[in-house]
C-alpha cells in the first residue's frame, strides 16, 4: 500500500485539513511497525525488538521518500520521514512497553457460527445447567 501509493503523483484527500499528510504518514508507518515488531518480538528482548523495528521502519521511510524524489509531482520532505519515525517509535513502543496493548492486538477473535463442536456441546451443557 506505502509503495504503490508514494509512487503516485497525487494523492487523493481531504483539503484544508493542516498537516493532514503527517498525521496519515504517522498511522500508515506506526501500521507498518506493529506488524513488523510482530515478527521480530522476543519478550526478554523487547528493547532490542523496538529498536530493530524503529530502524527498519524508519529506514523504509528514508527510502519512500528517496523514491518519491523520482515522481513527478511529489517531493522529498524530511517533516515526512520524521513522522514515518515518529509513528514507528509510538507503535513499537507501545507493543513492546505495554502488555494491555500487546494483548488487545494478539487476541484471538471469537469463532462464530462453528457447529456441532465438542465444546460448543460442552459449553450449551454448561449453559442449561446454569440455567436449572
Amino acid at each position: 500500500m506505502i509503495f504503490v501509493a508514494s509512487g503516485q503523483s497525487q494523492v487523493a484527500g481531504p483539503e484544508g485539513i493542516p498537516h493532514l499528510d503527517k498525521i496519515v504518514h504517522t498511522g500508515v508507518f506506526g501500521l507498518l511497525a506493529t506488524l513488523v515488531i510482530r515478527v521480530f518480538y522476543s519478550f526478554a528482548a523487547r528493547i532490542r525488538s523496538a529498536v530493530l523495528t524503529v530502524v527498519i521502519v524508519s529506514g523504509y521511510g528514508v527510502f519512500d521518500e528517496f523514491r518519491q524524489s523520482f515522481t513527478p509531482g511529489r517531493s522529498v520532505e524530511i517533516a515526512d520521514w520524521v513522522a514515518d519515525t515518529a509513528g514507528a517509535v509510538v507503535a513499537a513502543s507501545l507493543y513492546a512497553f505495554v502488555p494491555a496493548w500487546r494483548s488487545l492486538l494478539e487476541a484471538r477473535p471469537a469463532r462464530r457460527g462453528a457447529r456441532g463442536s465438542a465444546s460448543d456441546a460442552r459449553s450449551s451443557g454448561a449453559v442449561a445447567e446454569a440455567r436449572r
